[in-house]
């Protein structure tokens, strides 16, 4: 998992970003045709519908919030969902239900405790016995998070999710892009494509030539009063932490400092005394994502940075006609099951 996204990997990249992936090319040609011959590998057919949530890319795009909207739109349908993730972050290796008020994002990760805020949720590094852990724990269908390149489980709807500003970077393969494998390889793997964020640059127009295209955004959960017209420090911990700032200025907070940490940045005390000062320095509120608020634990300092932490909440804004969309193959998916099965 990348940290912090390389600027020579965005579409912008000046003349010594454009230089310097092309000569990282031939490594990125070795990670990519490795990674599409895992993904050409059969895997196990659970005996519920499967639906992954993931992106042809390294960093973030959007994953969680779109995983939450979905799982709440099935449970609203009288389904059961159940979230199987690898957990990054965090040691275990599962297959392990989370318990929130049991396990810290150093055991299952923060993305898990997230997700287990709406749904049980498995972590499991090897995802077929995930799978059958929820299957065991009732699921009536799985919600793969981050598994567009894992064959370990076959899928019924993958779902590629890409961020409108970022795209896919420059389109080379790791290390010399943020692509995990080229498009072209990756695209008899994906059913549709959520675009997340304003399209200013025609990435809607050209993906809907190759597969159905759902647009939504990633929007504050509320407005948020409190912060309207207050000073605020933001720190977070994530992959494009300029979407973070984006939705805080979107409710009208004036950020005063910002600090910029890696993706699942682990925060230490020093991080915490080091953000306290500066937010005594500006008379201003602490505000952070609700990922980085459950990383702030196991420590007198970070506890205290939690306390006096606001979590910025937010949420998948567009997301029913997409979760229509999957229902229906959804439906589709049981009944062939159902026919398949049969009386004996």
């Amino acid at each position: 998992m990348i940290r912090k996204i390389p600027d020579f990997w965005r579409r912008d990249a000046g003349p010594s970003g454009r230089l310097l992936s092309r000569l990282l090319a031939p490594l990125g040609a070795l990670y990519g045709a490795a990674t599409l011959r895992r993904m050409a590998r059969r895997g196990w057919r659970a005996p519920v519908p499967v639906i992954s949530i993931g992106n042809a890319t390294l960093g973030g795009a959007g994953k969680t919030p779109t995983a939450i909207a979905l799982a709440t739109a099935f449970i609203a349908r009288g389904e059961k969902p159940v979230f199987i993730t690898r957990g990054y972050g965090g040691q275990e290796k599962g297959p392990l239900l989370v318990q929130p008020a049991d396990h810290a994002a150093g055991d299952v990760g923060d993305e898990a405790l997230l997700l287990a805020q709406v749904a049980p949720t498995i972590v499991a590094r090897d995802r077929a016995a995930g799978a059958r852990l929820a299957t065991a724990q009732g699921a009536s269908l799985i919600l793969l998070d981050d598994a567009l390149q894992n064959p370990a489980l076959q899928k019924d709807f993958s779902l590629c999710v890409v961020d409108a500003a970022f795209g896919f970077g420059n389109r080379a393969s790791v290390p010399a892009g943020p692509l995990r494998a080229p498009l072209a390889g990756m695209l008899p793997a994906i059913d549709a494509f959520l675009i997340i964020g304003d399209d200013r640059s025609g990435l809607s127009a050209e993906l809907s030539r190759l597969k159905p295209v759902f647009a939504g955004r990633i929007a504050p959960a509320t407005d948020m009063p409190e912060l309207l017209g207050k000073k605020v420090v933001a720190y977070s911990g994530i992959a494009l932490p300029e979407k973070f700032e984006a939705s805080l200025a979107q409710i009208g907070a004036e950020i005063v400092a910002s600090r910029r940490f890696g993706d699942h940045h682990v925060f230490g005390a020093r991080d915490a005394q080091a953000l306290l000062a500066l937010a005594h320095t500006h008379q201003a509120t602490l505000v952070t994502t609700g990922k980085d608020f459950v990383r702030l634990a196991g420590d007198p300092a970070l506890e205290e940075l939690a306390a006096a932490s606001t979590i910025l909440p937010v949420r998948l804004v567009g997301a029913e006609a997409l979760a229509g969309e999957i229902y229906r193959a959804l439906l589709s998916v049981r009944s062939r099951m159902s026919t398949a099965s049969g009386p004996a």
